[in-house]
């Protein structure tokens, strides 16, 4: 059993205060969560247009299929 000089630390850095968030920080995190929604729209348009596309020419497909990639990988992160 801890003793009154050895409590342990918590760190409430990352946690509100009683529960409570500021308005400012819910701001913020909200316009963060859009602008990664926005993004992953973005990116899943990209990946639409490249799979819609058709080119006989395998230089073409091949970059195609590096940009898909990408794009594919991008979207993994975000997740």
């Amino acid at each position: 059993m801890p003793s009154t000089l050895e409590q342990p630390e918590i760190d409430l850095g990352n946690q509100p205060s009683e529960g409570f968030v500021s308005e400012d920080a819910r701001r913020a995190a909200e316009q963060r969560r859009t602008v990664r929604e926005r993004h992953r729209q973005a990116l899943n348009l990209q990946r639409e247009s490249i799979l819609s596309q058709r080119c006989s020419n395998p230089m073409r497909r091949v970059a195609l299929e590096g940009a898909l990639a990408q794009i594919e990988a991008e979207i993994q992160a975000l997740k």
